[in-house]
């Protein structure tokens, strides 16, 4: 990306790397809510085969911003809006996908994905190999009652402040700010059992809205399988975040993301991961385990209790060893504090442990 506007990756347009590729029309996605059990997938995959997705960021066409978004960044001089984000604001005939402002969630999801052979009691890795900006620019928006200063901001009573942010010479611009990006997908998960869609808003086991900026690409995130199949979904793109993500919303923006999905059978699964509650993340750095809870102190004693167990298992430490070297050598960050459930996440380092 350079200082002249890149051209958008418009729907079937420019480089696609799976041999499967889901465009994010109509029929491919749910906007607000994700997958649960009763859901038929859009396409099955065999254990190891990757998958290409438009996503289609939520900010500049939800219902507060005129759910038009070519209006939207028009305003901001913006000449090419993607054609995807333009019908799915508009809706198709019936109002498809459904999505109601206020009741459901506002990020767009896939439609899931069946990765055959996947059981519950398995773990499915879902490893990030590209992700490709598919605009030159993106929104952080905060809104009435939410983020992490709820009563503060927006100023005015206004009920959002939409910043609009520009890309150039490969980084972000928010006044006289100029940050490195840092793709990745807000939201990684697998169908939740039962008949009922869960809200896209808060995660939990089945992973979701976990907004950890790490899982950018190379990184590996492990779900536990909780439906034949898994039903595995992405969305949620964002060209970056800091930690805690304070404002409701980091830089939301469009990606075509593709993502290699495969089975970890239930032995091998309690072999390197033991009983996953939680899901865990990796990448060539560290090990990520994570803790989720409404309450933040909760949420931080999970990840830390889940750090615990980790180390017992990869690494045969002791659990007064291991909270020991957590204390002296791991960071625990904050992964977000605006999606209801709050999300910590360790960063073990796998250099402290050479030869293992």
């Amino acid at each position: 990306m350079t200082g002249q506007l890149m051209p958008a990756l418009q729907p079937g347009t420019g480089p696609i790397r799976a041999a499967a590729y889901l465009p994010s029309t109509l029929d491919h996605v749910l906007w607000g809510r994700l997958p649960c059990a009763t859901d038929s997938p859009v396409l099955t995959v065999d254990s190891g085969s990757s998958v290409t997705f438009d996503t289609i960021s939520h900010e500049g066409i939800l219902e507060d911003q005129g759910r038009d978004p070519k209006a939207f960044f028009g305003a901001y001089d913006v000449a090419e809006v993607l054609e995807d984000a333009i019908a799915l604001a508009a809706g198709g005939p019936a109002g498809e996908p459904d999505h109601t402002f206020g009741v459901d969630g506002p990020h767009v999801v896939s439609r899931p994905v069946a990765v055959s052979g996947a059981l519950p009691g398995d773990l499915l890795a879902i490893t990030v190999e590209e992700t490709l900006p598919r605009v030159p620019y993106g929104v952080v928006s905060n809104r009435h009652a939410k983020g992490a200063l709820p009563d503060t901001y927006p100023l005015d009573d206004q009920q959002v402040h939409s910043v609009f942010t520009p890309v150039v010479d490969g980084k972000g611009v928010i006044g006289p700010a100029r940050f490195d990006l840092a793709p990745f997908l807000g939201i990684m998960g697998v169908a939740v059992a039962g008949d009922r869609r869960p809200h896209s808003v808060p995660p939990g086991p089945h992973g979701g809205n976990l907004d950890i900026r790490l899982l950018t690409t190379g990184a590996t995130l492990y779900l536990p399988v909780q439906v034949d199949g898994a039903l595995a979904y992405v969305g949620d793109p964002h060209f970056a975040q800091g930690d805690g993500e304070v404002s409701l919303t980091a830089l939301e923006a469009s990606l075509r993301a593709t993502v290699r999905f495969d089975v970890i059978p239930h032995e091998s699964a309690v072999r390197d991961f033991g009983d996953l509650v939680a899901p865990i993340a990796e990448t060539a750095e560290f090990l990520i385990p994570t803790g989720l809870d409404e309450d933040l102190d909760v949420a931080m004693q999970s990840a830390v209790r889940a750090a615990i167990a980790l180390l017992g298992i990869r690494y045969s430490m002791d659990a007064p060893t291991a909270y020991a070297y957590l204390s002296a050598a791991t960071d625990f960050r904050i992964s977000q504090v605006v999606d209801v459930v709050k999300g910590v996440h360790a960063t073990i380092r796998k250099a402290d442990f050479p030869g293992r």
